[in-house]
């Protein structure tokens, strides 16, 4: 099991005409993602909203914010009970066989063109064994081809500019290679949430995106920047891609200040606590989805 202790503090200046706000930092609610302690404070006394998705687990806080100041700080204690898997036994679900709530992770979306790409990705990727292998290779195509560079895009870029550019965040990253999956039918969907920042002296904590494919029964992390440990993240959101799963959406004149982030990773070995490491298991936070049955 992996325990993150996780702090995130935001921060705004509103103008005269007050903003609404719907915010996706509370950490989901998942099978294998458990919540030990939350607090969540707002600077303003302000009425909230909280909803969260049946489906996804994701949760959602929206707030009308007065003008002035308005300071957001989440704190929050997490187990990870992640499923383990052998890389060797995932297999792709064929379209036929989708659950229903999976089937809109193999369509095009707004920053992830698959229907641009398909030709690439075939030419690619067609004649590989299908499977888990597969997903890697997209994977690792991705990681080879783009160079992770900060503030090299912005919130327009989507997966075909990033192809072209060969520069991105995170979040380039992962729309690049969910779009390259969706081109050969795999169901690939974005994340969003932190990871702890296990090199603070390189990768201190932060928000992060990457990607979840869905393979045999459940869906797979796969981090194709490769700036993170996967079994640290703290997962807040999945959707089709980051439109989707914005830390904060505004509505209203806001001006924002850089989110300060605090994580740090929990060790006990008398009660099974590890710290997060790399391993060549494929993990995932899900319970596992039951098939369509029909030929």
């Amino acid at each position: 099991m992996i325990r993150i202790e996780l702090q995130v503090e935001l921060n705004y200046e509103i103008d005269d005409y007050g903003a609404d706000f719907v915010f996706n930092i509370h950490a989901a609610h998942t099978p294998r993602q458990s919540i030990v302690a939350e607090q969540c404070i707002l600077s303003q006394s302000i009425s909230q909203q909280m909803h969260t998705d049946p489906v996804t687990g994701n949760r959602y806080l929206r707030v009308r914010a007065m003008p002035g100041e308005l300071k957001l700080s989440y704190a929050v204690t997490v187990d990870l009970m992640h499923h383990m898997a052998e890389p060797e036994q995932l297999d792709e679900v064929p379209v036929r066989y989708l659950p229903p709530e999976v089937i809109g992770y193999i369509y095009p979306s707004r920053y992830c063109q698959s229907d641009r790409l398909v030709k690439l990705a075939i030419n690619e990727f067609g004649c590989l064994r299908q499977g888990h292998s597969r997903v890697q290779a997209i994977h690792e195509w991705v990681r080879n081809r783009v160079t992770y560079t900060a503030n090299s895009s912005n919130s327009n870029t989507s997966a075909v500019d990033t192809l072209i550019e060969q520069v991105g965040v995170c979040r380039d990253f992962a729309h690049l290679m969910i779009a390259l999956c969706r081109a050969v039918n795999i169901p690939a969907r974005f994340a969003t949430g932190t990871d702890y920042g296990a090199f603070p002296a390189h990768t201190p904590p932060d928000f992060h995106a990457y990607v979840e494919v869905f393979l045999g029964s459940r869906w797979y992390i796969f981090d194709p920047s490769g700036t993170a440990i996967p079994m640290g993240f703290v997962r807040f959101g999945t959707g089709r891609d980051a439109a989707d799963v914005a830390f904060a959406t505004i509505f209203g004149g806001v001006r924002s200040q850089a989110p300060v982030i605090f994580a740090s990773a929990i060790e006990d070995a008398a009660l099974g606590i590890v710290l997060p490491h790399h391993c060549r298991n494929a993990l995932s936070t899900d319970s596992g989805a039951e098939l369509n049955s029909f030929s």
